[in-house]
């Protein structure tokens, strides 16, 4: 018996329920028929000129210790080839640049992102140790097995397919090398987390436009952090794609969640 779009019964294929998770994703701009991918490519060029000021700006600055946490992970690994995925303005792949003999490669969706990103390499003479390129996290221009370490901070979130990209990191990551990310997540404790999602959902929305002049960016915020699969089920999506091992670790009142994913 068929009753379900025309699909026997109990029988639904892996093909429709992938679609079907793809449409009911949160997209910047809900409104837009365009793909998440090409949303969060236009949204981080818009907001390129402002970025690095409104992220540190509406994180209080708590996001310095977080990308140092990340530093601190990668060198435990004795990794020096790393691969910055989403690298954005190259916050993070800068402060990689702190383990002695480290060689970056960052990328991003956004050439708006790396054009202010390359800004700050040139006057911090880091062009020897860093490369910038644009590139989709879901088809990353390298070879296997290439790098020692692949970190991502605050972008797995914007993966239009988090399968995808997940299976191109832990291609591209040689064998007993990590997969660090960093992501935003719900905190647990009750009163800290109605004040977080106070601030989330009305304070940062409207500063962040006020001051980026974007529309969507700051609601957009919210709202993908509500939907990522955080903490076990992000876990078992990477174990899914090859992960061997996977541990996570809440920082700042569970604010974000760092994730060592080992290959």
């Amino acid at each position: 018996m068929k009753d379900f779009n025309g699909f026997q019964r109990g029988v639904v294929p892996i093909a429709y329920i992938c679609n079907f998770i793809v449409t009911t994703q949160v997209k910047p701009n809900p409104a837009s028929e365009a793909s998440k991918k090409q949303q969060v490519e236009e949204m981080f060029d818009n907001i390129s000129p402002r970025y690095d000021f409104l992220n540190h700006f509406l994180s209080l600055g708590v996001d310095y210790s977080w990308r140092t946490k990340v530093r601190k992970n990668v060198n435990a690994f004795g990794a020096k080839h790393i691969l910055d995925v989403a690298t954005g303005t190259a916050d993070l792949a800068i402060e990689l640049t702190k383990i002695e003999g480290s060689r970056i490669v960052g990328v991003d969706i956004s050439q708006g992102m790396l054009d202010f990103g390359q800004v700050k390499l040139n006057q911090k003479k880091l062009t020897n140790r860093i490369v910038l390129k644009q590139a989709d996290s879901e088809k990353l221009p390298f070879g296997d097995q290439e790098f020692d370490a692949v970190t991502v901070s605050f972008g797995v979130r914007n993966f239009e397919n988090l399968l995808a990209g997940l299976s191109e990191m832990h291609r591209v990551l040689k064998p007993g090398g990590p997969m660090i990310v960093l992501e935003f997540s719900k905190p647990t404790n009750p009163v800290f987390s109605r004040l977080y999602w106070f601030y989330f959902k009305n304070i940062l929305p409207l500063m962040g436009k006020l001051l980026s002049r974007s529309t969507n960016a700051y609601t957009y915020l919210p709202q993908s952090v509500a939907a990522f699969p955080e903490g076990e089920e992000f876990a078992s999506k990477a174990k899914s794609v090859g992960f061997s091992s996977v541990t996570f670790k809440p920082l700042t009142f569970g604010i974000c969640t760092m994730y060592t994913c080992v290959k």
